[in-house]
């Protein structure tokens, strides 16, 4: 019997399965909290179904699974990769993907992720200097190799726009993250890796995985929503597009609302495809396993 198993059947006895598929950590990507300090929170709040899935990176894959035998948590490899979605009469777009239950010691997967990580960096110091551009027009002091070097410094995990985000915060040009992306990190941007989302799908199945699509309705972050709020219209684009790349969709998220929950949990039983649901917690406030999932989603990954 596996350990996700028996963690599951452990929390059936207790008449409870807290689940959160969907927690980010500073030792590997943009969270606020070490991979330590997750799980020990994670165990604080009795979370006994849960996965780490990191921005584009699974170098925190081997310590979580470790931690999780450590904490007596049922846990399932994850990884938050962003796909570049090119929708029929528009121009690109980013979604994300959660995958899960993927062979972590997988080649292909790993290479791919290296170079994404690189090309996180490079993108980086394009924003950099797109910034001092905007400094030189507000007679702002230009970011120099030292600014650079503090803000690599601070990088845990893979290099992107946050922590320039909370560098801004600290030298005093903007107030708060959402000054810094309104006011710079928009009009600064360079273009992410172009993955697209055949490639992500055959990356994941080959790692021996399953792809599901992230916070289809988030207003505030990577999703449908950049196309449009209707629902319905929504799921017509994931099943004229994406259905034969995706293994499930993400229903339950710390925002969504009951009718968008409502909407994608119909939506997944039409087409048989798995439903996720998490926090997307970066510890910001931490939120971790605040998100009601109901039991059978465990019991889908078994």
């Amino acid at each position: 019997m596996t350990l996700l198993k028996i963690g599951i059947l452990l929390a059936w006895k207790r008449n409870k399965v807290k689940i959160d598929l969907h927690i980010h950590t500073k030792t590997c990507s943009d969270g606020n909290l070490s991979i330590e300090e997750v799980f020990k929170e994670a165990k604080r709040r009795n979370i006994n179904f849960m996965s780490i899935t990191d921005h584009d990176s699974i170098d925190c894959q081997e310590r979580a699974i470790a931690l999780a035998r450590e904490y007596d948590i049922a846990y399932i490899t994850g990884v938050e990769l962003n796909v570049t979605f090119q929708y029929p009469d528009s121009k690109s777009i980013s979604l994300d993907f959660l995958a899960y239950q993927y062979d972590i010691g997988n080649q292909e997967l790993k290479n791919k992720l290296q170079m994404i990580k690189e090309h996180r960096e490079a993108r980086a110091l394009q924003i950099l200097e797109k910034l001092n551009v905007e400094f030189d027009k507000e007679n702002i002091e230009r970011f120099t190799e030292k600014d650079i070097r503090n803000i690599q410094a601070r990088v845990d995990g893979v290099f992107g726009r946050p922590h320039i985000a909370n560098y801004l915060i600290e030298k005093g040009i903007v107030r708060d993250k959402q000054e810094a992306f309104d006011k710079y990190l928009v009009k600064c941007d360079a273009p992410k890796y172009p993955l697209s989302l055949a490639e992500a799908s055959k990356l994941v199945r080959n790692a021996g995985g399953i792809l599901i699509l992230a916070h289809p309705n988030d207003p505030n972050g990577t999703s449908l929503v950049s196309i449009t709020r209707d629902l319905n219209e929504q799921t017509r684009i994931i099943e004229e597009y994406m259905l034969e790349y995706i293994d499930g969709v993400e229903c339950w998220h710390s925002r969504n609302d009951v009718k968008t929950m409502a909407h994608y949990v119909k939506f997944a039983r039409k087409h048989s495809l798995l439903m996720s649901g998490g926090s997307d917690c970066h510890q910001k406030p931490t939120v971790m396993g605040m998100v009601d999932i109901p039991d059978y989603v465990a019991e889908q990954f078994r």
